[in-house]
């Protein structure tokens, strides 16, 4: 793959060319590719992921932001994207300095895999994942399984004319595998995923027993109860809770939600929102972390910032202007999803902070209540303040022990309500950040890793 840098030059001419007749310009750049393999029973897909290369100038007038992006770094093209933006500020007559502060963050970092998919090929990738679908075919009353393992590299280069130079080269791997079982026309299923900026060795528990392990947790899916419905205790696994550090402190706390009066949270900044115990951040430093990088797209360094300190609602996530606006500093959260995206306020790795207590302990706590696991997805109302929660299994608490295992079940609510609720959160180590992809809306999707640890609340529960 090509990098940016060997465009540099040419780029870093035409930006100095605009920082003449604007009072601001930047640069974001951006080169990458990936291949993911999918297997199941009866087929084998190998999608080779387009070679994305372009780059966008924005600039600030006087008055406005306004950019011009192509999607090759031919010198005609560059020329091209540069005279739009003057011919843009040409029109404009406004003298106002560009909102917020200029980052000058300069450096140049690589976070390249120790055991590439990428280096193994297509036909080593495939068969790798006939190994790994062999074992789960091989598990009893397992009818059919899905295998993905995925690679994506991406160069991406930020320049500004205050003198920022920020270069990252990162890598990225995920692998899942989905055991199904089939009874009487029902099917169920559980999954395993890992993955995170690097190789394989973010993926350290792919192989045979894993696989086998899950294997036998779809099939005691067969022989599930149905989840209990109504209010009641409810005992978040670590994929669960870092499901819900996202829906609930995500977009509301996405700062262009604030300054369009769209986020409920933002009367309450500053505000005791939960016990003291709770501390849930927003972190893109996270080691390997699916959702981490060394700066975002508008040159700050990446930076963990403290939504809920000790049950505080303390903090939000931040890019120049609404830093401005609201009286505060960029938080490392302005994030293109690729060049031909606006530049948004996102989320990196979100997740709850290990508390003081134990896991029996939490447990011993509930008479009658679920223990939730295996997240499939969430949503949340940034405006209104409720969130779902959806999770493929669970199991019964009862008298302080965990019984019987339960089918797919969601969990529903006023975040705040919750929050209040929570009666503990373990010790136990945090996990690794579990990767997934997130929207602004229904669109600009990027990678976001969420995480955490057991966590012990009261909400609405019923089958999914």
């Amino acid at each position: 793959m090509t990098s940016v840098a060997d465009h540099e030059g040419d780029l870093a001419q035409a930006l100095d060319r605009l920082a003449r007749g604007t009072k601001f310009a930047e640069l974001f750049a951006e080169s990458g590719a990936g291949q993911e393999v999918r297997l199941d029973s009866k087929s084998t897909t190998v999608t080779v992921e387009p070679r994305l290369r372009g780059f966008v100038f924005r600039a600030w007038t006087g008055s406005h932001w306004t950019e011009a992006a192509a999607s090759e770094f031919a010198p005609r093209s560059i020329r091209e994207a540069a005279e739009r933006i003057e011919r843009e500020a040409s029109r404009t007559h406004g003298s106002a300095a560009p909102p917020g502060e200029s980052a000058t963050t300069r450096g140049s970092w690589t976070a390249k895999g120790k055991r590439s998919l990428r280096e193994l090929g297509p036909e080593g990738t495939v068969a790798l994942g006939k190994e790994l679908l062999g074992y789960a075919l091989g598990s009893p009353e397992i009818k059919e399984a899905q295998v993905a393992l995925a690679w994506e590299e991406t160069d991406r280069l930020y320049l500004n004319s205050a003198g920022a130079r920020c270069l990252q080269q990162l890598e990225r791997t995920r692998a899942v595998v989905v055991p199904m079982a089939i009874e009487n026309g029902r099917a169920v299923a559980d999954y395993w995923s890992q993955g995170g900026i690097g190789g394989l060795e973010r993926a350290p528990d792919l192989g045979e027993a894993t696989v086998r392990r899950t294997a036998a947790s779809t099939r005691a899916l067969l022989a599930a109860k149905a989840p209990p419905a109504g209010v009641t205790d409810v005992l978040l696994d670590p994929g669960v809770s870092g499901t819900f550090a996202h829906e609930s402190f995500g977009h509301g706390t996405e700062a262009d939600q604030f300054v369009r009066d769209r986020s409920y949270l933002k009367p309450i900044l500053g505000q005791v929102v939960a016990p003291e115990f709770l501390t849930v951040v927003d972190d893109g430093t996270v080691p390997g972390g699916w959702g981490s990088g060394f700066c975002d797209d508008e040159g700050n360094p990446s930076h963990r910032t403290l939504l809920i300190d000790r049950g505080r609602f303390v903090g939000a996530l931040h890019d120049r202007e609404t830093a401005a606006i609201l009286g505060a500093k960029p938080t490392g959260n302005t994030r293109r999803s690729n060049f031909m995206s606006r530049a948004f306020v996102r989320m990196t790795n979100t997740y709850v902070v290990p508390g003081d207590r134990t896991v029996d302990e939490l447990i011993g706590d509930v008479k009658d209540g679920v223990l939730l696991e295996r997240w499939m997805s969430g949503i949340e109302d940034p405006l209104g303040g409720q969130m779902q929660i959806k999770v493929r299994k669970g199991h019964r608490i009862e008298h302080g022990k965990v019984t019987d295992l339960v089918g797919p079940m969601a969990l529903s609510g006023k975040v705040l309500d919750f929050l209040r609720a929570i009666r503990g959160v373990a010790q136990e180590p945090a996990t690794e950040m579990e990767p997934g992809y997130c929207g602004k809306g229904h669109s600009d999707y990027l990678p976001v890793g969420s995480g955490g640890v057991h966590l012990l609340s009261r909400a609405i529960v019923g089958p999914a």
